[in-house]
Parts: structure tokens; sequence; C-alpha cells
């Protein structure tokens, strides 16, 4: 296939795939990407360690069905999670581990295809790039001046993308009908909620799917090579995307262009959240968890509340395991925030780390039969040093060091 991207195919489509999706060395490669992630069970309850268990037969079956064209995908569940800072709850789809399989197959295949061809200034669910790029691609447009932003929202964007048009842009270099119709099938699979209620997914792409990232950048990728032949300076991140100008008027500009497209597209944009922003002034604006304002920027408000509360799911008062053993889940959460989050405000990450500590000292508070948080004389029973020789990693040291070794 790669050969093939490299010397052009007649017609610029392909019309034999499907023998790549079916073929099982390919699956069981997609089967142990799946069971490596480790999902939650679907509807019909397989969970990945029983996937492993039967990973053989399983992916012998899944090659047969898709040989015969009898493969069908089953609903996904849907569940409500709380939605951070709210009362309210959003919804988490979750497909079976089986179909994920055969997604992740499907993926393999047409990734290539489209990678190929997708835009510079997109960087979500795409191989060698991630967020980390687009912020840095952020910083260098805003240090050139670029500092009117066009802070672009759409809404409800994979719930919401019209499914004709989505299998349209796919067919313009997918000519297989086997792999069209295996992709309407998904699309119109269908949720199935707490209540055991099956409700069908008329617009968007399936919920938790593997394959969601991928169509999602399909159907975006003529808006990037639209406003790029403009002339604009955009960068997206799936569905969350930015256009950095030297002046009100082109942001003023670069939204129009924008909002016609997207009227065009059967997609709307969100008319409270999408607003042109100097950045240059207080106030600035956020993206993909970093707030940028004044030359400057730092995790934005919701990113560190997050942070913070699963945080606190790992260190509850009556917390029985050992403080090594809980700092040792703790580490494994401070290095990942570190890792994206670093070069941002230096003060925020004293203060987290006090706070992790006061939340460490109220365990053995409570371990001691003392009511209340960690406070006062906590703070010489139990010494900063004391949870640094128990290995307690400190941002604000992981911050130092990288600060003084960039590379």
């Amino acid at each position: 296939m790669l050969d093939t991207l490299e010397r052009g195919i007649e017609g610029g489509k392909w019309f034999s795939l499907v023998d790549k999706v079916w073929n099982e060395k390919h699956l069981l490669l997609a089967a142990w990407s799946v069971i490596s992630k480790d999902g939650a069970a679907g509807v019909d309850g397989q969970s990945c360690a029983l996937l492993e268990a039967h990973v053989n037969e399983t992916v012998v079956e899944l090659s047969r069905l898709l040989k015969a064209d009898r493969y069908e995908p089953r609903p996904v569940k849907r569940v409500w999670i709380d939605k951070l800072g709210t009362s309210e709850k959003r919804p988490l789809g979750i497909p079976t581990v089986r179909d994920r399989v055969v997604q992740t197959a499907l993926a393999y295949v047409l990734e290539p295809i489209f990678e190929r061809d997708f835009a510079e200034h997109s960087y979500g669910f795409r191989p060698g790039r991630n967020a980390q790029q687009a912020i840095a691609r952020v910083q260098t447009l805003l240090a050139q001046g670029q500092v009117w932003v066009v802070d672009a929202d759409l809404k409800g964007y994979f719930d919401s993308i019209p499914q004709d048009k989505l299998l349209a842009a796919v067919e313009k270099k997918i000519a297989d009908g086997r792999i069209l119709r295996l992709l309407e099938k998904y699309l119109k699979q269908g949720v199935l909620d707490s209540a055991k209620d099956w409700q069908p997914t008329g617009q968007g792409t399936p919920q938790g799917a593997v394959i969601s990232p991928l169509l999602a950048n399909i159907y975006l990728d003529p808006l990037d090579h639209l406003l790029a032949n403009r002339g604009r300076e955009m960068i997206r991140y799936a569905d969350d995307f930015i256009l950095l100008c030297r002046s009100r008027a082109e942001a003023e500009e670069a939204l129009a262009e924008v909002a016609v497209w997207v009227k065009e597209a059967g997609l709307t944009l969100h008319p409270s959240k999408t607003r042109i922003v100097d950045a240059s002034q207080p106030g600035g604006f956020d993206f993909l968890g970093w707030h940028f304002e004044r030359g400057w920027k730092w995790p934005r408000e919701k990113s560190v509340e997050r942070f913070k509360a699963v945080l606190r799911e790992q260190t509850p008062r009556t917390d029985g395991r050992s403080l090594p053993m809980i700092i040792g889940g703790l580490n494994r959460r401070l290095r990942g925030w570190s890792r994206y989050f670093a070069g941002g405000n230096g003060s925020l990450d004293t203060e987290l780390d006090k706070w992790l500590r006061m939340r460490l000292r109220s365990i053995l508070r409570k371990r001691e039969r003392r009511k209340g948080r960690g406070r006062g004389l906590d703070h010489q029973r139990y010494p900063n040093a004391y949870f640094a020789e128990l290995g307690l990693i400190s941002l604000n040291a992981l911050t130092r060091v990288k600060r003084a070794n960039p590379a």
C-alpha cells in the first residue's frame, strides 16, 4: 500500500481493500492493540482479559464473518459520567471489544491512504503528531505578532457530522463497496443505554469508536486545505481549532470563511463559545488545556481542576494502602502532568506540591485518629523531606530540571 501511495493510484481511488481488513495477521495485531489498552466491556460483557484468553479463536471467527460479509457490529454501550465543575453528565460510548478489533484493523488500512494528504496544521489523532507540537506552533505564531485569535468551537461535532456527507468524503478515495458498507454499519449501529433501550444514530460518528477520530479528520480535511490555500494560520487538534491573525480585520474575515464552510458542511459553530480574542490583552484564550495571555501560558483552570480531582480519588483519607504504594500511583500522574505542562507557571507547580502533601498529611492524621486536614504541627511531624524520602515527586523540581535541560 505504501509503495502504491508513493507511485500514485489510477483514478486516485482504492478498489480492493477489504481483504486487508479480514487478513488474520492484521486482525491479530489489532486484537493485541485493543488488549493493551484494557478498555471496559461493551454491551456483550466481553472484557479485554476474555479476548486475550481466546484471541486466536476470536480472530479466526472475525475473519470468517468479514470474508462472508456477515459481520454485524453491536450497539455502542452508553454510560453517563460526571462533567467536571457542573452537576451535568456527559455520554461515554463503549463499543464491544470485538468491534474495537475490527475497527482497529479497518483504521490500519484506511489511515495511510488519507494520512498522506492531511494538512500540515492538523495535529490530532495522527501518527507522529501530538498536542505538544500544536502548542509549540501556537507559541511561535504568537511570538511573530499573530495575536488576533479566532477561537472556534464546533457544537457537538462528533455527534452531528452528517453521515451521508461523511461517507461521500470517504468515497473520494475509497471505491471498495465492502469497506463502505462496513463503515455505514458502524455509523448506523446505534447506542444502548443503561435502560437497555436501543436508539438509532442518524448522524455523527459512533461514540468511543476507534475509527471515529480518523473519520472526524477526514471530514474536516477540506476546511484545513481551504484555509491553508488562503494563507490562514490554522492549528487544529480533532474538532478543536484556532486561527491566528495579525489584525482584527483579518480575524473577522477568517471567521466568516469558516462560518460559510461549516454551514455548508451541515455543522454548527457554537454561538457563545466562538469568538475573536486579542491575546496581547487581559483575558486571553484557552487551547488544548493551556491558557494563553499577554505572551505567557499556563494550565487553564479546568485542567487544574481535573488534575486535582484525579489526585483526590487517589488520596482518600480512609486509604488503607501503604504510603509508598499511594505515592507510587501519584508519581505516575505527576510525571504525566509534568510532561505536558512543563514550561508553564512555576508558582502553580509549587501550589500543587503543597496541596498534594496536605492530602497525604491528612491520610496520616486519620490513621492517628485525628480529625481534619493536614495542618499546623503536621508540617513538623511529616516535613517535606519525609515525603521526598518516600519517593514523592516534586512538580516544582521536575520543572526546574526541564528548564535547565529543555532537550
